[in-house]
């Protein structure tokens, strides 16, 4: 079954026999100290040696802290990247125990063969390779026992620790520790349910079908759960290892990396977070496969949005743009300099626009962008960090498989075409029904609504305003929503016409189609306008 965690089931006093224990490492590394001011931190390779020894669930707080250069110095930022996402392997007894509890049968019910020796073995979870009974090479992520208790613990420990420490230190308070720990508690929920990866890798799959030179293995439903996790075998080789031996194959590679980035950011809102050396494999045939979804991040229709417009006034160099864009992917924030913020944007977007394009880095500039936020009252939303992230990761690969390689190149080449795509013919059309439907919809619905509410209000059912002019009121009101219905329909039938007559490639059909929109726009605008002098008229006389 998935892990489920949730700190507040466990009490104060069953935590305490931890909390002693964190507290104990906490002092004898001079964490304590650090509360008096940052000239008392303890030193970047102490912090690095409190997570490794209180264990698997610090040892993933560090990893999300590696991600936070808005709220660390580099210098301990790089230390805590060091952190090594390994624990000792568990023994075969243990893990058989573990996959046949989780799929109802013996192993040797299950498998032809399970191979003893993990191929891998993280903090969450390890895997093996095994045959089924039918013949198919798979691979088994097996999770460890006995997390949930573990990590329910550590979090309910750190989140007494956090609220006991902006108590008596208010300093603390703009550092939105609390926040800052909900958020890994959630992040954890979602990696340690394997459920959630197989569900990430079918949407990858989906969105990524038209990549050519791509595989990404499926998962084998029948034999995965909460903790195990059941997918076809990547017989192939690491990316950095391949990129040795044929240097020649890195720029498609490359190129295709990047696409499958952009296009299921852009596209399909999600994103591969931790696409580093180890999760890319070259197959045999000379296609790249994709593994380990464990740590994915989503991006609704908004902040896709939102980030398009990021992306496009960073390119321009408008910081006014790029701060209102970046302001909308942060909507929980309160007490913004904005001022402030713009200065600090403007001083980013200066700094990439006098660098030589190939060696602007996207995850550079984003990471700049929290960090002027954070500074400035901005609550940045964990998906941006992750976001940051993972364009961090790409980057470094891909300096690390091809140096030479113009990674910006690659990066403007997808962003034209998803552009392109973005403004095709399809996507208009599809674009310009939903818009008609809805304002169909809005005005067939919305005089019948407001007379409905109108009349509730006269009927002392909303409050006690009543007037013997309400009902003229109301009508009123219905006939000039239904007139700027028309208006805005009239508009997005202008709009539309003119985008499909301006849209490559010049065929005939859609600019006949285009042309008849903008008439049939133009037509609806006169009409508009004709009624209401008319309506003017007559209240003149």
């Amino acid at each position: 079954m998935a892990l489920i965690i949730d700190p507040k089931k466990s009490s104060l006093l069953r935590v305490a026999p931890r909390l002693i224990q964190i507290l104990r490492v906490l002092v004898r590394h001079q964490f304590l100290g650090a509360l008096r001011g940052k000239s008392h931190w303890p030193s970047p390779s102490e912090v690095r040696g409190t997570f490794e020894e209180l264990g698997l669930t610090f040892l993933k707080f560090g990893q999300v802290l590696a991600m936070r250069r808005d709220l660390l110095p580099d210098a301990y930022i790089d230390e805590l990247e060091q952190l090594q996402d390994q624990l000792p392997a568990l023994g075969i007894d243990a893990v058989r125990a573990r996959v046949e509890l989780e799929l109802g049968a013996p192993l040797t019910k299950l498998f032809a063969s399970f191979s003893e020796t993990p191929l891998g073995s993280a903090t969450i979870a390890q895997v093996h390779e095994a045959t089924l009974l039918d013949g198919r090479h798979v691979a088994v992520k097996v999770q460890r026992p006995d997390l949930e208790t573990m990590i329910a613990t550590d979090i309910a420990a750190m989140t007494y620790l956090v609220t006991l420490g902006e108590r008596l230190f208010p300093r603390l308070i703009p550092l939105d520790l609390p926040v800052l720990v909900h958020e890994f508690a959630n992040s954890l929920n979602r990696e340690t349910d394997f459920t959630h990866e197989a569900r990430s890798i079918v949407l990858f799959r989906t969105a990524l079908v038209d990549v050519p030179n791509l595989w990404i293995p499926n998962v084998i439903a029948e034999y995965s759960s909460g903790s195990v996790l059941t997918m076809e075998f990547s017989a192939g080789e690491r990316v950095d290892l391949y990129a040795r031996l044929h240097p020649e194959a890195m720029p498609q590679l490359i190129n295709t990396l990047v696409r499958l980035m952009l296009q299921t950011i852009f596209e399909e809102g999600l994103f591969h977070a931790d696409p580093h050396p180890g999760n890319v494999y070259v197959l045999p045939d000379g296609r790249l496969s994709l593994l380990d979804f464990g740590m994915t991040g989503e991006l609704d229709e908004q902040m896709r949005d939102s980030l398009t417009r990021l992306l496009e006034a960073v390119v321009k160099g408008d910081g006014r743009a790029a701060k209102e864009a970046y302001l909308e992917m942060a909507p929980g924030s309160e007490k913004v300099n904005q001022a402030a913020l713009l200065v600090d944007i403007k001083a980013v977007l200066y700094e990439i626009h006098r660098s030589d394009m190939k060696d602007v880095s996207i995850g550079d500039a984003f990471d700049s962008l929290l960090r002027a936020g954070s500074q400035n009252g901005v609550h940045n939303p964990p998906e941006f960090f992750l976001l940051t992230r993972a364009f961090v990761i790409l980057e470094a690969m891909i300096r690390q498989l091809d140096p030479d390689h113009n990674y910006m190149g690659s990066f403007s080449d997808q962003i034209s075409r998803l552009t392109a795509q973005h403004f095709s013919i399809e996507r208009i059309k599809e674009k310009t029904g939903k818009f008609a439907r809805d304002m169909e919809r809005l005005a067939s619905d919305a005089p019948g609504d407001t007379r409905r509410v109108l009349r509730r209000i006269a009927d002392g059912n909303l409050g006690r305003l009543q007037s013997p002019g309400i009902e003229a009121m109301g009508s009123r009101i219905s006939r000039n929503l239904e007139r700027l219905t028309g208006a805005i329909v009239s508009a997005a039938l202008m709009i539309g016409g003119a985008m499909l007559s301006l849209a490559p490639p010049p065929t005939s059909w859609h600019h006949a189609l285009g042309e008849a929109m903008v008439i049939a726009g133009i037509i609806g605008t006169l009409f508009i306008t004709i009624g209401a002098l008319s309506r003017y008229r007559d209240r003149r006389r």
